[in-house]
C-alpha cells in the first residue's frame, strides 16, 4: 500500500503556525509558498516522499485538530501534491488519525503518521490513547488506499501499557495492523535506540520499519542496517535546528550518504 523504494527517504516538511493556533502570524498564502520550496528541495535532493505536519500548532491537542488548523494542512498538502508531485503523507499533531485520513483521501496523500496507533502513551498533552479500531474503520469507509505508519514508543511521551519495546512493536503491527512502524529517539531530533531498532525489526520482520528522528548524513548509513527507510526532519535544517528551513545542501549529503553502497 506504501509503494515506496526501499530504503525510502522520507522529509519532514515542518508547518509554522495554522489559523487557530496560539502563535498563527503567517497568512496561508506565505505558509503553501514556503511548503512549496521545501517540497521542492527534498525533490531536488532526491528524496522519495515528503511527509507534511502542523508542527507549528503546540501545544498540541492530544487528539483533535482544530478545524482551521485542518483545513490549512489540507490546502498546502493539496498544493504541494499536485505542483510538486512528490508523494506525500500526513501527520495531523498530536494524534488526529482521523483528520490525517481525511485530508489524505481527499487529497491523494499515500500515507499518514500516527503517534500512538495502540495502547496508552503519558505526555505532555496528558494520557494519549490509541484508536486503531476507529482508524481502521474510518479508512475502510473511506475506501482510501492510504497506509498507517505508526509510532512504537513514540518521541516525547512514556508507553505506560506496552513497556517492552518489541511486545509494542507486535501490537502495533499484528492487533493494530499498522502497515509500517516507526522508531523515534526520546525527543524531536535525537537519535533512536539502536537496539530498540534491532528489536522492533526483528520482531516484526514483514512490516516496513523507519527511523523517525536523529538521523543524520553521518549516521543513517548505520541505521539502514535495520531500517526500511528514514523520515528526517531536524537533520536536513539549517544549522540542523528544527525551526530552521531545510538546508538545500544537507539534503543532497544525506540523499548521497543514504544511497551510498
Amino acid at each position: 500500500m506504501l509503494d515506496l523504494p526501499q530504503p525510502a527517504l522520507i522529509g519532514v516538511i515542518h508547518l509554522p503556525p495554522l489559523a487557530g493556533s496560539p502563535r498563527h502570524i503567517l497568512s496561508l498564502s506565505e505558509i503553501v509558498e514556503r511548503a512549496l520550496g521545501e517540497a521542492r528541495t527534498l525533490q531536488q535532493a532526491g528524496f522519495d516522499a515528503a511527509i507534511i505536519e502542523n508542527f507549528g500548532d503546540a501545544p498540541f491537542s492530544s487528539d483533535r485538530v482544530g478545524p482551521a488548523s485542518a483545513a490549512a494542512l489540507a490546502v498546502v498538502a493539496d498544493r504541494v501534491r499536485r505542483e510538486v508531485g512528490l508523494p506525500i503523507g500526513i501527520n495531523a499533531l498530536r494524534n488526529d488519525a482521523m483528520t490525517g485520513l481525511g485530508i489524505a483521501a481527499t487529497v491523494g496523500a499515500r500515507f499518514i503518521r500516527v503517534n500512538v496507533h495502540v495502547g496508552v502513551v503519558a505526555a505532555d498533552q496528558g494520557w494519549i490513547t490509541g484508536r486503531a479500531d476507529e482508524s481502521l474503520r474510518y479508512r475502510k469507509l473511506l475506501g482510501a488506499k492510504v497506509a498507517i505508519l505508526a509510532d512504537v514508543h513514540v518521541k516525547h511521551g512514556v508507553c505506560i501499557s506496552h513497556p517492552d519495546v518489541a511486545r509494542a512493536a507486535k501490537d502495533t503491527a499484528y492487533r493494530g495492523l499498522a502497515d509500517g512502524l516507526i522508531v523515534t529517539g526520546s525527543a524531536t531530533g535525537e537519535g533512536v535506540d539502536r537496539d530498540h531498532l534491532r528489536r522492533v525489526r526483528e520482531a516484526v520482520p514483514d512490516r516496513p520499519v523507519f527511523v523517525g528522528s536523529g538521523a543524520t548524513a553521518e549516521t543513517v548509513r548505520s541505521l539502514l542496517e535495520f531500517a526500511s527507510g528514514v523520515i528526517v526532519g531536524t537533520g536536513i535544517k539549517r544549522d540542523r535546528d528544527t525551526d530552521q528551513p531545510i538546508d538545500a545542501g544537507l539534503a543532497r549529503a544525506f540523499v548521497t550518504a543514504a544511497r551510498a553502497r
